[in-house]
Order: C-alpha cells, then sequence, then structure tokens
C-alpha cells in the first residue's frame, strides 16, 4: 500500500540563497567561486548552501539545452491527447510509452479536457506524422488525438526566488472613481 502523498513544503530561503539561486539560473555552469563572490560569501560556505539546496530539492540537478533543429529536427509540433479510460494502470502505461519515444522532448500530464501535451521534435512533416501514427494513435488507450506545429518558443523568467509583496497603498490615497451617470441620464460617449 503507497504511503501518503508528500506534503508541498516551501523550504525557508534567505536572501543568499536566493542570490544563489538567481547565479545558477543565470548561468548553470557558474562555478563555485564566482557564486560564492555573487552571494558575498566564503567559498566554502557556498558549497554547503548549494549542498543544502540540493538535499531540499530546491536543486534537482543541471542539464544541457539542446538545438534541436542544429541536430536535424527542426519540425517542433505539440501533440494534444485525449483517452478512452482513466484507471491508474492505463495513464501510468501511456505516460511511460509516451516518454520513451525519441523526439519526444516533454510529457505533460494535465486535468481539463485534453490528459497529456506532448511536445516533439521531427526531422520532418512525414516523421511527424510517422511518429503519431506509430506511437501515438495506436496505443491502445488514445481515445483522439490533435496535432499542432509550433512556430516559435520563448521561455519564460521561470518562479519567483524573492518574496512577493502586495502593492503599497500610500495612505490618504483612492483609486479614482469613474464618473456616474445622473438619474434618468444616460452618459454621453465623452464622460465614459
Amino acid at each position: 500500500m503507497p504511503g501518503p502523498e508528500p506534503q508541498n513544503v516551501q523550504p525557508s530561503l534567505d536572501d543568499v540563497d536566493r542570490a544563489l539561486l538567481e547565479g545558477l539560473r543565470a548561468d548553470g555552469r557558474a562555478t563555485n567561486a564566482s557564486l560564492a563572490a555573487l552571494a558575498g560569501i566564503a567559498e566554502s560556505t557556498c558549497a554547503s548552501r548549494l549542498r543544502a539546496l540540493r538535499r531540499a530539492g530546491v536543486v534537482t540537478g543541471s542539464s544541457v539545452d539542446l538545438d534541436a533543429a542544429a541536430l536535424g529536427h527542426p519540425l517542433r509540433a505539440v501533440v494534444k491527447v485525449r483517452l478512452g479510460t482513466h484507471d491508474r494502470a492505463h495513464v501510468a502505461a501511456i505516460y511511460d510509452h509516451l516518454v520513451a519515444v525519441p523526439g519526444v522532448l516533454s510529457v505533460l500530464h494535465l486535468a481539463g479536457e485534453d490528459d497529456f501535451l506532448v511536445h516533439v521534435a521531427v526531422p520532418s512533416a512525414e516523421r511527424l506524422r510517422d511518429l503519431v501514427l506509430e506511437h501515438v494513435t495506436s496505443h491502445p488507450s488514445v481515445r483522439q488525438v490533435e496535432t499542432h506545429l509550433v512556430f516559435e518558443e520563448r521561455r519564460g523568467v521561470g518562479v519567483p526566488l524573492r518574496p512577493e509583496a502586495a502593492p503599497a497603498r500610500r495612505s490618504g490615497t483612492r483609486a479614482p472613481r469613474e464618473p456616474q451617470a445622473s438619474a434618468g441620464r444616460p452618459r454621453s460617449a465623452s464622460s465614459r
């Protein structure tokens, strides 16, 4: 019998931890010495802080981004997958199957109308068709598939590392009010 679901416990990060994480996010190959200088701490302290961040699961690894187009896979698509059955075994089986398909960059398991989004990179439209037909629609759990070509991708800034402050409200100030229409008289277009 599986244990209880893990709790989403947020580690307590101080300004030094945040500086180290910002440095790593800017350059995943940054040296311990450069991160220590950035955070204004000793290299030994930096190394122990980074170990603690890894143990806490804040830093989960390091990776290299590869350019799929430079490797002969310029065509990218997102394949939406809907399942016909949603029991745990079928969901796990299709998930395991999809992440193992050559050309699959990532697989997102979703709530909502679609069950999975599969991001793929392939050499040509023909290879995209083959990937979808041979590895997705042929799976017995799949009910419907829809493929969308990706024109461009831009990465977001990521999760904020600093606590978000509530907008400050100056004392004695009010939000501007819209003019009220007089009773029985509609507002004119110029007063809106």
